[in-house]
């Protein structure tokens, strides 16, 4: 086979790639159903804003549905990612849907017979946002069950691109609707997109998984969620550059209106135009990603393509021929989506499956504040200096932020592996404990020679990590004054039931730095575990003796 033809072959395999989760029927028909979803939701916000216009007068309640729309994430965000890893992820996916479906019908009935107030539109509004903000989580943290690892960046692109078509196409389609037949008939179409949702998701034979613990409450689960995102540096790192990227880059769709109006004299069907481009170049990085998924690393990708995105930010600011704006634009879209897709996939390849939708949700809160506050930030910049300021300091702020690839690495993330470990042994329990009975103190005592302590003593700070991650709120390590190869760690644990889910949590990364700090301890020794409860909580006093762990028998890392 000559060069050329080998070359054409391989650009067919990675053409065939891009699309390659659509192999498989479940994620095929969900996805489906959810790009028409996406062009509902995007109708819908067309439509309640017009409504509202032409309610009343009133500049303050039109902008109120758009706050309407996104409160909902920041009020109950978290919460829904701690009961998206507690309950059925299907079935609270079906009750959401449910939900939305309902309210969405309500408003377009009562829109219909003329019934549709300021206050009831925004009631409406806002219980459509509490809907989606409550499914978010659970939708996100499904994803991997949809694909193999190998198509799961793919699948993730694609997810991107359905929310770009959505977005490029559902204001323009909403627009026409409104003017032909009314604001209640697109409120209606977006309550029938959901039916397709609903109707893939009763199909879908989900596994089952039991566990013998009490389910974790909802309070109890969002803290744990928290204190796993503060102390999982991968987590962490993705956190960072998503901040670094959104904030800035909510520039182009706060102020993209404003150019498109002022600066180019373009209309409503002007402005759709320019989305549909930006929309195009989601699709061609969800074509592209593959290949570059293949050859080069998260980081780089992610940094290319903040500082392509802060060029055309650059450009939009200067340009005034809305062709050019428009060609531009479609690269914008491909810088957008690359980025986007592939922080997606860092934050979902950070996570184990017990804490996958609550640090979900802590992403996708970051990821809505960071556009809500950017955009308010650079439409206050705009109003002060003008818009080619506010634009041109959006674009520098996209560059210099290119560079946190240097400090905060997305790459960790790939080299982790989040499999449960479940290696440590059972507690041997000589009184009846109850379940919410704690604190609990565990006490792990190591023999390690002088010549290995500063490096043991470096090494715990990472297993410090590791306990607090999985649920320790307080961690120490000690050295015997009278015997200084004699160390002992202790870490709190709020109760019985959350140190045994410590055990669930442990991973096979976990497992690898405990049996790189067991190879430090002096030879034909392992570490020793004592459990204690408290004798003023809940419960009274027990102490409860570990027989000795084998080396790589016991607790856990990253």
């Amino acid at each position: 086979m000559t060069g050329g033809a080998a070359q054409a072959v391989e650009e067919r395999r990675e053409a065939q790639s891009a699309w390659a989760p659509l192999r498989h029927g479940l994620f095929r028909r969900l996805w489906a159903a959810q790009l028409a979803s996406n062009v509902g939701t995007w109708m819908q916000n067309v439509g309640a804003v017009w409504l509202m216009g032409s309610l009343t007068g009133s500049p303050a309640l039109v902008a109120l549905v758009q706050t309407a729309t996104t409160l909902p994430i920041f009020l109950f965000g978290l919460p829904a990612g701690a009961l998206a890893d507690i309950v059925d992820r299907r079935r609270l996916l079906l009750v959401t849907q449910t939900w939305m479906l309902v309210c969405a019908t309500a408003l377009g009935v009562l829109a219909t017979v003329d019934l549709v107030t300021p206050a009831v539109l925004l009631a409406l509004t806002f219980a459509i946002g509490t809907g989606v903000a409550l499914n978010q989580p659970a939708w996100q943290a499904i994803q991997p069950e949809l694909v193999p690892r190998e198509d799961f960046a793919q699948a993730v692109a694609l997810g991107g691109m359905s929310i770009n078509v959505g977005r490029a196409a559902g204001p323009a389609l909403g627009g026409a609707i409104v003017a032909a037949a009314g604001p209640e008939y697109v409120f209606l179409v977006n309550a029938a997109s959901f039916l397709g949702v609903l109707a893939v998701l009763l199909t879908w034979k989900r596994e089952r998984r039991s566990t013998p613990l009490p389910a974790e409450h909802v309070v109890g689960a969002v803290r744990a969620g928290l204190r796993y995102a503060r102390h999982a540096p991968s987590l962490r790192a993705v956190l960072v550059r998503t901040g670094l990227f959104i904030i800035p880059a909510s520039a182009l769709t706060a102020l993209l209106p404003v150019v498109a109006r002022d600066h180019l004299g373009l209309g409503a069907e002007g402005y759709g135009l320019l989305l549909t481009a930006f929309g195009g170049g989601a699709v061609l990085a969800a074509a592209a990603l593959p290949r570059l998924r293949a050859r080069e690393p998260l980081d780089l990708i992610v940094a290319v393509a903040s500082v392509v995105l802060g060029l055309v930010v650059l450009a939009v600011a200067l340009l005034e021929s809305p062709g050019v704006m428009a060609a531009v634009l479609v690269v914008g879209g491909l810088g957008w989506l690359l980025a986007i897709a592939s922080l997606n996939v860092s934050v979902q390849y950070s996570l184990p499956g017990w804490v996958r939708a609550r640090g979900l949700a802590v992403y996708l809160l970051l990821f809505g504040g960071g556009t809500a506050g950017g955009s308010a930030l650079w439409g206050v910049i705009a109003g002060a200096a003008g818009t080619k300021v506010a634009l041109g300091a959006a674009a520098a702020a996209l560059v210099v932020g290119a560079a946190g690839a240097f400090r905060y690495r997305l790459g960790i993330s790939e080299r982790l592996d989040l499999r449960p470990a479940l290696h440590w042994p059972e507690p041997t329990v000589v009184a009846d404990l109850h379940p919410g009975q704690g604190p609990v103190l565990v006490t792990v005592e190591y023999e390690v020679p002088t010549a290995a302590a500063e490096e043991f003593a470096v090494l715990m700070q990472r297993i410090e990590r590791m306990r607090r991650r999985t649920g320790a709120v307080g961690w120490g390590l000690y050295q015997d004054s009278s015997d200084p190869d004699r160390f002992v760690e202790n870490f709190v644990v709020d109760s019985w039931d959350e140190h045994l889910r410590q055990h669930a949590r442990v991973t096979e990364s976990d497992r690898r730095l405990e049996e790189h700090r067991n190879a430090l301890l002096v030879p034909g020794t392992s570490p020793r575990v004592r459990h204690h409860i408290s004798a003023y909580g809940r419960g009274g006093a027990v102490d409860v003796l570990h027989a000795p762990m084998a080396a790589g028998e016991d607790l856990s890392t990253e």
